[in-house]
């Protein structure tokens, strides 16, 4: 029988989804690269934000065309679109044949192998899912880099967010088991681990032995078993938990990417307040201020949200003018999405979308400036570059130890002489909003 999977959302979600495929294939089942070539299609699906099931919903639908099309019998869908939306999900697509919650992806063969009855549901509590381990079978996609999971869950009540529901209370996978995981993937040949979790910088706080992030990325960027020795990245950190010890461990060790990806949401006092986050404006700027004094060419990424409600005009030019002072190399920004399971539903003064929409521009705007000004600091400079693709026959994409994978800009090589997969010396020679431009140094 072949599967085809759907992986859509975050970087977590993928890691979910390679960790199927991995079930599937040791279990006998081949990847169909092509759904109309598939016996059962399988969507692991995102729900965070409105647009994110949007586009959920569209690909089961596009999917689901090739029950009559294709070789198709069997529609599966998994992941957080039915743990939020729970037997409604079901009720509404009756095109799907069965649904898997977050805490039952790991049953993904019993129900293949089962043949189970249309409109099936298996949604149990989040938590129930077992932790991935380090021999659990997975078939990693995003060579030559790849994703490291340390984390399930969050304890967070941030107003705005729903992953605690979807996804539970926080759990950290012990250090040794994530070590043996980092040794394997180093040994296969991965040029860049990311660590990543929904509450990366809380990572160990539940552990029996509490162990700091910086600990664990002492220990993963000890692992001397190739060289050049591979990039670790952490990614989506928390202002509170980026303390002195994660700063001083990272500024330590030169394969550790001094990258720090710290989402803050909000700068003004009276929006952070209604979101929950429990800091303020004068406690960011000496947070990234010190970063920048320990690592003078740190690179700073954030994600901030527009129209939350209660933000007035006074609100979001404070936030305007904090970004100005702070001048983040890269930043993301989305609107507040709306819906009735969240706290931040039952606060009054929601925002017109317009306004959003609007203030949303004026942001991403002030930020192009900043990130072309900051990128063409780096023209005629030389930098390690990851390559990652060919896409002409002289031209490569790659990306420097300040650009993560998927959400900042990339790196454009002219060359006829560098190899997909490894470490290149790269000259800057031109700068764009957020991409960069080089040739062989």
């Amino acid at each position: 029988m072949s599967i085809y999977l759907s992986n859509l959302g975050c970087a977590r979600n993928l890691v979910d989804g390679e960790i199927m495929m991995g079930a599937l294939v040791d279990n006998g089942f081949t990847m169909a690269l092509d759904p109309s070539q598939a016996d059962t299609i399988i969507v692991n699906t995102c729900s965070f934000i409105e647009s994110a099931i949007d586009e959920s919903v569209d690909e089961i639908l596009e999917l689901a065309e090739y029950k009559k099309t294709g070789k198709c019998r069997r529609l599966i869908v998994t992941g957080c679109l039915p743990e939020r939306f729970r037997e409604e999900t079901a009720d509404s697509l009756l095109e799907v044949d069965f649904f898997l919650g977050t805490g039952a992806y790991h049953k993904i063969i019993d129900i293949i192998k089962n043949d189970p009855a249309r409109h099936g549901c298996l949604l149990p509590p989040p938590v129930s899912l077992p932790l991935q381990r380090y021999d659990t079978k997975r078939i990693p996609t995003t060579s030559p880099m790849v994703y490291l999971k340390a984390t399930e869950g969050c304890d967070r009540h941030c107003t705005y967010c729903i992953i605690p529901k979807l996804r539970g209370r926080l759990r950290s996978r012990p250090v040794d088991d994530i070590i043996a995981e980092a040794t394997d993937l180093i040994s296969s040949g991965f040029k860049e681990i990311a660590i990543i979790g929904q509450d990366t910088g809380s990572y160990g706080t539940d552990l029996k032995t509490p162990v700091p992030l910086w600990r664990l990325l002492t220990k993963i960027a000890g692992i001397s078993i190739q060289k050049p020795a591979p990039w670790i990245r952490f990614l989506y950190g928390s202002p509170d938990m980026t303390d002195e010890s994660l700063i001083r461990a990272v500024a330590s060790h030169d394969n550790i990417c001094s990258y720090f990806d710290i989402p803050i949401q909000h700068s003004s006092k009276n929006v952070l307040q209604k979101m929950g986050r429990q800091y303020d404006e004068a406690y960011l700027l000496r947070l990234f201020d010190n970063i920048r004094s320990v690592i003078g060419d740190a690179a700073l990424r954030t994600t901030v949200m527009v129209g939350f409600p209660g933000e007035t005009d006074t609100d979001f030019k404070n936030m305007i003018d904090f970004v100005k002072a702070v001048e983040f190399d890269h930043l993301g920004a989305f609107i507040y999405s709306d819906a009735d399971d969240l706290p931040s539903h039952n606060l009054p003064d929601h925002v017109p979308e317009k306004v959003a929409k609007k203030r949303h521009h004026i942001l991403m705007t002030t930020q192009a400036e900043i990130s072309l000004k900051k990128n063409n600091t780096h023209v005629d400079n030389i930098y390690k570059v990851l390559v990652e693709k060919q896409v002409e026959e002289s031209l490569y994409i790659g990306r420097t130890w300040f650009q993560a994978p998927e959400v900042d800009g990339i790196t454009y090589i002219d060359s006829h002489s560098i190899t997909v997969g490894d470490f290149a010396d790269i000259k800057i020679t031109d700068a764009f909003e957020y991409d960069l431009k080089g040739v062989n140094a």
